[in-house]
C-alpha cells in the first residue's frame, strides 16, 4: 500500500520532489566544490585504510572493503580523483533536474555506502534512508521534473528498437 502511494500518487510526487531537491543540492554542491576547489582522495583513502571500521571485538568489520581500497582505489587514485567529484556533481544535477532520477539515486546510494564502509558516518545514514525512498518511488520521484518527458522517450525508443529486432 505504501509502495503504491510512493510510486503513483501525485501528492507523493510533490513530497518526493522536495526530498529529491534536498539530496540533489547536497550532492551537487559537494561535487562542485571538489571540482572547483581541487580534490585529492589519497588522504581520505589512506585514513580509511589506516583506521578501518572495527566491531566491538576490535576486529575489522569490512576487511574486504579495506582490501579493495588498498589494492585498487589507492593505486588508481587519479581515476577516483576524477570520478568522485564528477560523480557527485552529476548525481546532484540529475536529482535537481529530475532527469534519470532513479539512475542518479542508485549511483548516489553506491557512493553513500562507499563512504559509509570507509568509516564516514556524517549525514550518510539520513541520505541513505531518503535515497531508498526516492529509489523505491521510481518514476514518480522525477514526475515533477525532466523524467516526465525523458522516461517516456527512452521507453518509446527502446520498445521501437526491440520490436524491430523481433521482426528482423
Amino acid at each position: 500500500m505504501f509502495n503504491k502511494f510512493l510510486r503513483e500518487n501525485k501528492i507523493a510526487a510533490a513530497i518526493l520532489t522536495v526530498i529529491r531537491l534536498y539530496l540533489g543540492y547536497a550532492w551537487f554542491t559537494a561535487g562542485f566544490h571538489k571540482i572547483t576547489g581541487g580534490f585529492d582522495a589519497s588522504g581520505y583513502l589512506g585514513n580509511a585504510i589506516a583506521n578501518p571500521v572495527k566491531g566491538p571485538d576490535g576486529n575489522m568489520v569490512y576487511s574486504w572493503y579495506v582490501n579493495f581500497l588498498e589494492s585498487f582505489a589507492l593505486p588508481n587514485i587519479d581515476l577516483f580523483n576524477f570520478v568522485v567529484p564528477w560523480g557527485e556533481t552529476l548525481i546532484g544535477l540529475g536529482l535537481l533536474l529530475g532527469c534519470l532520477t532513479t539512475a542518479a539515486m542508485f549511483f548516489g546510494l553506491v557512493m553513500n555506502f562507499s563512504f559509509f564502509l570507509a568509516g564516514t558516518v556524517s549525514h550518510n545514514p539520513t541520505d541513505i534512508f531518503l535515497g531508498f525512498i526516492i529509489l523505491t518511488a521510481g518514476y514518480n520521484a522525477g514526475r515533477i521534473g525532466l523524467d516526465r518527458w525523458v522516461v517516456p522517450f527512452i521507453r518509446k525508443t527502446y520498445n521501437k528498437k526491440s520490436a524491430n529486432k523481433l521482426s528482423a
